[in-house]
């Protein structure tokens, strides 16, 4: 058992640090008032390995193992507390690896060479406006094969990069029932491009946090696309999803644990400072002990979440655990990450005092950003507990759902 980095690992995490630092940090303010990435920003994400960076190098990734994806997360959630960039960061991470293992050549060589350059978005689109969290019982999309394409009708909703994909190009992972009478085994997976499809329009919708990139929805009425924008198997899309989702909730743990790392810097540099009855604050037990407290909450989730991305590397290239030991872990990551990480923020919020209610420090662009991702944003926290309760007591113990 070895609890540090490699040679290899520890540079690249400097490198990416020393990236958002010089990048990304001075511009985030910038990126939330014009609610977008530059352009010339994703032009250098790309150069450096940034975008889609799991896809395999013949589609212009990096082949980054899971680890090094988890360290590019944490810096990029250090570097942007408004977690705008980790969210685009990890979206096309998550889903770019699903497209690039499970898609056609064609879509492939058309949608992932210009995502991993910035120049089209990969996303993925489960969520209607019914729900997201029962998927089995809330989604109505159907696609049905006629004459060698596929037409879907459906509605999604609260999708990550609709606006992106609008501008740029570049395709959903979409969810759809291809069986309706055989539950979750009905579902398949298709490759949806937003922009100049005829029979899609879309919805932008604007959320209290992460603005830089979009949320919003688009609606599918009569869209024919070719046969080869199947993702993967028949019927098989709610295993892809899965599988996808537990990336991402790793992804989200680390991008939660970078972001609560600077948040708390930023307040320890002030505690060492502020004075108040005669001393620095940060001599008082009343902030010393919180501190301590968030403190070994986000070391202690750091270490789960490297454990679910080492526990991917093994099974992406050793064959080792199960896609069900991952589910565990990664939905611990997403449990906890998102939590521990917004009370550290808002603690620090406490100590800056009524300089941390103003944009002053970037504190509240960080509560704002982090909270998604405790209200949904791949998977609810009560899900989480589900899914936990799951691999422990054996899927017949499901309350509901599928078993």
């Amino acid at each position: 058992m070895d609890f540090e980095f490699s040679e290899e690992e520890k540079l690249w995490r400097k490198t990416v640090r020393e990236f958002s630092e010089k990048n990304i940090t001075p511009k985030i303010r910038e990126i939330e008032r014009n609610r977008s990435i530059p352009d010339s920003l994703l032009k250098k994400m790309g150069e450096l390995g940034l975008l889609a960076p799991t896809v395999s190098k013949e589609y212009g990734g990096v082949d980054l193992s899971w680890i090094m994806s988890c360290i590019a997360a944490e810096e990029l959630g250090r570097g942007d507390i408004s977690l705008s960039i980790p969210v685009l960061y990890l979206v096309e991470a998550a889903w770019g690896f699903i497209l690039n293992r499970y898609g056609t050549p064609q879509v492939k060589k058309e949608y992932l060479t210009r995502a991993t350059k910035g120049e089209a978005f990969c996303g993925i689109a489960v969520t209607e406006p019914t729900g997201g969290s029962d998927i089995v019982g809330a989604l109505q999309t159907k696609a049905e094969r006629r004459n060698g394409e596929w037409i879907l009708n459906g509605e999604k909703m609260f999708i990550s990069g609709v606006a992106e994909s609008e501008k740029l190009g570049g395709v959903h992972l979409t969810l759809a029932r291809t069986d309706p009478s055989a539950g979750h085994k009905g579902f398949s997976m298709f490759a949806i491009p937003i922009k100049d499809t005829d029979g899609i329009s879309t919805t932008l919708l604007e959320d209290m946090g992460r603005e830089g990139i979009s949320t919003g929805g688009f609606k599918m009425e009569d869209v024919h696309i070719p046969e080869e924008y199947l993702v993967g198997e028949l019927n098989k899309g709610f295993y892809y999803a899965m599988e996808g989702f537990s990336a991402a909730r790793t992804l989200i743990g680390a991008t939660c644990i970078g972001a609560a790392e600077n948040a708390l810097e930023i307040g320890m540099d002030y505690i060492k400072t502020r004075k108040s009855f005669g001393r620095t604050i940060g001599s008082f037990e009343g902030i010393q002990f919180p501190l301590a407290e968030h403190y070994t909450n986000i070391e202690s989730i750091k270490l789960i979440v490297y454990k679910a991305a080492w526990m991917m590397d093994k099974l992406y290239q050793e064959n080792k655990f199960s896609h069900h030991n991952i589910a565990l872990y990664a939905a611990m990551s997403k449990l906890k990450a998102p939590q521990y990480a917004f009370n550290a923020m808002n603690e620090v919020a406490n100590w800056l005092g009524a300089i941390g209610y103003t944009k002053e420090y970037p504190i509240e662009m960080g509560i704002r950003g982090v909270r998604s991702y405790s209200i949904g944003a791949e998977g609810t926290l009560n899900i989480m507990r589900i899914i936990i309760a799951r691999e422990l007591l054996g899927r017949e113990y499901l309350p509901y759902g599928v078993r």
